[in-house]
C-alpha cells in the first residue's frame, strides 16, 4: 500500500511540474476554438506535446484527420485517456473541451512518467467532434478500444458529480408534403404542409405529458414555406429526442413517428421521417472505476457526489464507448449552476483560475486511476466483472 501511495504522490508531483505547460495548452485551445472535425491546430498541438514526451503518435485515426492515438508501452492492461477539443460554434469553448484535453494530456504525461516500463500500455486518444459528428463512435468502430481495459475522461460542468447521467440521443428530420394553392382563390385544392407540421407539434406536446423520466422531445421548424400568398406544399421540422437508454430511445422514435403520421392523416399530407446520423447511445458508468476516481479527486481537493435524482445533463458519444468497455465520465464544477455549459459565461469559466484548478486536480486524479489500473490486476478484473453484469441486465 505504501508503494502505491508513493506512486500517487509522484503523479501529483509530476502534474504540479506540468502546471504551466498544461495551462498554456488549455489557454491556446481556448484562444483558437475550432468546431467539430476542423480541430487541426488543436490536434497538432496535442500530438506535439505527447510526441515530445516519448509517446508513439498515430494521426488521422479512423479516417478522421483531426483524430489521433498516442501510445506508450505494449499489451495489457491497457488504459485509454480520452481528449476532447472541439468547440461550440459561435460560443467557443463553452463546453470546456480545452480543459478536457489539458487534463487528459496531463494525466497521460504523468502516468507515463510514473509507470515507466511496467507491464501494460497507456493510450491518449484524440477524439474529435463530440459536439457534432460523434468522433468516438468512429474510433470505436475502427477497433481502437477493442484491446482496452478502461476508458477514462473527465468533463467540466456546474456540478462535481462522480458519474454522468447522460442519455441516448438522436435527431429526426420530419418532412411534410402537401399541395400548393392560392389561399383565397383556390384553397380547397391545397394541402397545407405547414399546418400538418404544426399539428405534429401539437401531438408531440400531448406525448410529452406521458414521457418517462429522462425522455425528452425538442423540435424546431426548418422550412415553413416562402410566401403568405401560397399554401405551403412543403414543411420541415427537426426534432431532438433523448431517453434514458438506447432501447427506450428506439421506442420514443416509434412514438414520435406515430404522432407525425397521425398529423399527416389528419391534414391530407404525406410525411417522411429520417434519422440524421447515428445518434448517441446512453452512458453506462462503471462504478468500480468511478468510485476509485472519486477517491483520488477528493485527495486532490475536490469532493464529488452522485448526480441529483431526476437531473440529466445531455448526451455524448462517450456513451457508445461505455457500452464496449468499462468507462468513466465524471463532472468537475468550474462555474455556478446558473451558468451551465453552452453559455458565454461557461466559456469564460473554461479560461478562469477555477477552471485551471479543476483541470489540474482532474489530471492528477485521472493519472492516479490509470496507475492503479496498470498496477492492480484485481481492479481491472472487478471493473470487467461489473461491466459484464451490466450487460446481462441491460443497464
Amino acid at each position: 500500500m505504501e508503494w502505491h501511495e508513493e506512486l500517487h504522490e509522484r503523479a501529483d508531483e509530476c502534474v504540479e511540474r506540468l502546471d504551466e505547460r498544461l495551462w498554456a495548452v488549455a489557454a491556446r485551445l481556448h484562444e483558437r476554438p475550432e468546431p467539430s472535425f476542423e480541430e487541426h491546430a488543436a490536434a497538432k498541438l496535442l500530438t506535439g506535446e505527447l510526441a515530445a514526451d516519448g509517446f508513439e503518435v498515430e494521426t488521422g485515426t479512423a479516417g478522421m484527420p483531426t483524430a489521433f492515438v498516442a501510445r506508450a508501452g505494449t499489451g495489457r492492461p491497457c488504459v485509454a485517456l480520452l481528449l476532447e477539443y472541439d468547440a461550440v460554434p459561435g460560443l467557443g469553448h463553452a463546453s470546456g473541451h480545452n480543459l478536457v484535453a489539458a487534463a487528459g494530456l496531463g494525466a497521460a504525461l504523468a502516468a507515463k512518467d510514473v509507470l515507466g516500463d511496467s507491464r501494460g500500455s497507456l493510450l491518449a486518444v484524440g477524439a474529435p467532434a463530440e459536439e457534432s459528428g460523434g468522433g468516438k463512435q468512429a474510433l470505436a468502430e475502427a477497433g481502437i478500444f477493442d484491446d482496452v481495459d478502461a476508458v477514462l475522461m473527465v468533463h467540466p460542468g456546474v456540478h462535481s458529480w462522480s458519474w454522468a447521467p447522460l442519455t441516448a440521443r438522436v435527431e429526426l428530420k420530419v418532412t411534410f408534403h402537401g399541395r400548393a394553392a392560392h389561399p383565397t382563390g383556390d384553397p380547397e385544392h391545397g394541402v397545407d404542409a405547414l399546418a400538418a407540421l404544426i399539428q405534429a407539434f401539437g401531438a408531440l406536446s400531448a406525448l410529452r405529458q406521458r414521457l418517462p423520466a429522462g425522455s425528452h422531445v425538442q423540435g424546431i421548424v426548418t422550412d415553413g414555406g416562402e410566401a403568405t400568398t401560397v399554401v405551403p406544399d412543403r414543411a420541415e421540422g427537426r426534432f431532438g429526442l433523448r431517453a434514458l437508454t438506447t432501447e427506450a430511445l428506439d421506442r420514443l422514435v416509434e412514438d414520435v413517428t406515430t404522432c407525425v403520421q397521425g398529423a399527416a392523416m389528419a391534414t391530407g399530407a404525406k410525411v417522411d421521417v429520417e434519422r440524421l446520423g447515428r445518434g448517441y447511445a446512453h452512458f453506462r458508468d462503471n462504478p468500480v472505476l468511478s468510485e476509485r476516481f472519486t477517491e483520488h479527486l477528493a485527495a486532490c481537493g475536490i469532493h464529488a457526489g452522485p448526480p441529483e435524482p431526476g437531473v440529466y445533463l445531455g448526451s455524448s458519444d462517450i456513451g457508445d464507448v461505455s457500452l464496449r468497455v468499462p468507462a468513466i465520465h465524471p463532472f468537475v464544477a468550474i462555474a455556478a449552476q446558473e451558468y451551465p455549459d453552452h453559455t458565454r459565461e461557461f466559456a469564460e469559466a473554461a479560461a478562469s483560475p477555477r477552471g485551471r484548478a479543476a483541470m489540474l486536480a482532474s489530471a492528477s486524479a485521472l493519472a492516479r486511476t490509470a496507475i492503479d489500473l496498470r498496477t492492480h490486476p484485481s481492479l481491472v478484473s472487478r471493473a470487467w466483472d461489473h461491466f459484464r453484469a451490466q450487460e446481462r441486465t441491460g443497464s
